[in-house]
């Protein structure tokens, strides 16, 4: 199969394209013919040796953690899936990810793919929509009426968050440049901080839950906005325990769990409309490609997600 992998860690040029063989499933995984992936900042981190203490791998490393596709060969041990079911997925994170043209995806972690999404929009979903869900739902349990900021509203995880946070019955703020406001503002956000012009931390407060997905100076000041009692969870960087004590909140570093289930609950959102895909860029399957796309993501300026279509 092709793939596109890297053989050292670097810059986006170390992104090459390689022949692999087709990935061996176990019993409780289905093989996927990947039609489609999306680029997260995980991919860059890793590939930059940003996370080579954590996840200790040996190269060649396929990266890319989510995936939508057809199954095209099942184990022994799976009931719910068949071959020529459309899935999408956030698969485990190993080093055998998805810009491949097949990856093996443990039974647990696949949702049916939403009739009403191509491959392209499905595969936008998993990790960004998983985190976006675990941060609102499970992390701070955000409730009908509260006050939520979303930093980075146009981002990846920020503009489902917003649509997230919404259909939750939340007031919700979000940060992001002037010609985003429009964007942030149609996907339900009800307050706009253009960041280039204004200082968040002036303009809002007593608010009930930040979604910190910057981390640095941007976490340090989240805590200002918030009430007492007020929860945090930042998806970059570790809240500073002084600043949690100061101003008498519940604050904490997240990092996803995959979750097929989960991810079949957001498949029925989308099937009935309440949260809509946000693909910013799709650009197709190659080494130049992707380096592109991680350059972009690079930026912190992708408006939506960047897809790669490789089927």
């Amino acid at each position: 199969m092709r793939a596109v992998v890297i053989n050292e860690y670097g810059s986006k040029d170390v992104l090459v394209e390689q022949e692999l063989p087709k990935p061996v499933i176990k019993a409780n995984q289905v093989l996927v013919e990947v039609y489609a992936t999306s680029i997260n900042p995980i991919d860059w981190k890793l590939r930059a040796g940003y996370l080579k203490h954590m996840l200790d791998w040996t190269f060649p490393i396929i990266l890319g953690w989510d995936v939508a596709g057809k199954i095209v060969e099942v184990g022994s041990e799976v009931k719910d899936f068949q071959v020529g079911d459309e899935i999408f997925a956030r698969p485990d994170t190993t080093a055998k990810g998805t810009y491949a043209e097949f990856t093996a995806v443990d039974e647990e972690l696949l949702a049916k793919k939403p009739s009403n999404l191509t491959f392209e929009e499905a595969a936008s979903i998993p990790l960004a929509g998983l985190t976006a869900w675990q941060c609102l739902v499970d992390n701070t349990k955000v409730k009908h009426g509260e006050k939520v900021l979303i930093h980075a509203g146009a981002g990846g995880v920020g503009s489902l968050a917003i649509q997230m946070a919404k259909h939750l019955g939340a007031y919700v703020a979000s940060t992001a440049s002037e010609q985003n406001e429009a964007y942030v503002k149609e996907l339900g956000a009800d307050e706009f901080i253009n960041y280039r012009k204004q200082q968040f931390e002036e303009v809002l407060h007593d608010f009930d839950v930040v979604i910190d997905t910057m981390g640095g100076d941007i976490l340090n000041k989240s805590f200002q906005v918030l009430k007492p009692g007020g929860r945090l969870v930042t998806i970059t960087g570790q809240p500073d325990p002084a600043l949690i004590q100061k101003h008498q909140v519940m604050a904490s570093s997240y990092w996803l769990t995959p979750n097929g289930k989960q991810l079949g609950e957001l498949g029925k959102l989308l099937e009935k409309g309440i949260l809509k895909p946000q693909v910013g860029s799709i650009l197709d399957f190659s080494a130049e490609a992707l380096q592109k796309a991680h350059e972009l993501s690079e930026t912190h300026h992708a408006k939506g997600k960047i897809v790669i279509k490789v089927k």
